[in-house]
């Protein structure tokens, strides 16, 4: 049943105000100290959680009637000494929480920035390492390796993705391209794959990511990568003929669109390419899937994601 729309919200209970009753149902819920601590608009912080340990009994509230005994007295001034510093211990816990946070929220504003021109400070083979391993990545959880054998120059976008797919695409538009191709341990298929660096901010990326999402444009055989087809190399003959399979991946946190596409290193030409995602499903039996081409496509992407966001992480991080 939907919450919000068909039911309303339940009132705060007499005598608590709503701060109050949102920690009252975090403790009660045994979601514990953690969320009844978190802040709520309108109360001050330190104040509002004192009272909540109070209205919880983690600290007594009004004055304490000595016992009758010496050493119960002693004791009873102990034990109020530790629920005051155990309420300023969480105080203090809470509130470089908040700081920490704070902290999180500036460094991935600054990683998503610094991720634009990280790719002219970065070393080639950091974006794009010299072999790719991926452990149970190919059919039947094989594992797979990819070597490197060609790096293209940085450059634009232009010429780079099939006329529908740079259209989808260029609502955040392209600042950089950067393309290097992969070919298996055996040398039978090819993949090139790409980082798109765009120009746009962190709601226009989140915003292609959910059209993305929401039209599969992912699966569409008429919105694929080109190869790079480097002479010299066993890619050579890869050309749009050649695709086999794809996969691409936009990114929702950083100013990157990752994607590769594969074929075979023999030249042979694909009637219909499948998308990786249906290439690498259980009980596929097409050839691209049989032959382990959306499993390079699949494998190769992440792996050049995966470094590019290891990179992002390594310049941005504290000193």
């Amino acid at each position: 049943m939907p919450v919000g729309r068909d039911v309303p919200p339940a009132p705060p209970l007499p005598g608590r105000t709503p701060g109050e009753e949102h920690a009252a149902e975090a403790l009660d819920s045994g979601a514990g100290l953690a969320a009844a601590m978190a802040p709520v608009p309108g109360r001050d912080p330190v104040a509002g959680l004192v009272a909540d340990l109070l209205a919880h009994g983690a600290v007594a509230a009004g004055p304490v009637r000595p016992p009758r005994r010496g050493r119960g007295w002693a004791r009873a001034v102990a034990a109020v000494g530790c629920a005051v510093l155990g309420v300023g211990l969480l105080v203090g816990a809470v509130l470089g929480s908040w700081l920490r946070d704070d902290g999180d929220r500036d460094r991935s504003t600054d990683a998503f920035q610094q991720a634009r021109s990280l790719w002219r400070s970065v070393p080639v083979d950091a974006l794009f390492p010299p072999t790719l391993t991926g452990p149970e990545a190919g059919p039947g959880g094989a594992d797979r390796t990819w070597t490197r054998i060609a790096v293209a120059p940085d450059g634009r976008c232009d010429g780079a993705f099939d006329p529908l797919l740079a259209t989808a695409l260029s609502p955040v538009g392209c600042q950089r391209l950067l393309r290097a191709t992969y070919t298996d341990a055996t040398s039978t298929s090819v993949t090139t794959v790409g980082l798109v660096i765009t120009r746009s901010d962190a709601a226009g990326m989140r915003a292609l990511r959910g059209r993305f999402d929401a039209e599969r444009l992912d699966l569409r055989t008429d919105l694929l990568p080109r190869p790079y087809a480097a002479k010299g190399t066993a890619a050579a003959h890869f050309g749009d003929a050649q695709r086999a399979s794809w996969r691409i991946s936009v990114a929702g946190d950083l100013p990157v669109i990752a994607y590769a596409v594969t074929g075979f290193a023999d030249g042979r030409s694909i009637d219909r390419p499948e998308p990786a995602a249906r290439a690498t499903a259980r009980g596929a039996t097409t050839g691209p899937a049989q032959a382990g081409l959306g499993h390079d496509a699949k494998g190769v992407a992440a792996g050049v994601e995966r470094a590019f966001r290891k990179a992002v992480d390594a310049a941005t991080e504290p000193r």
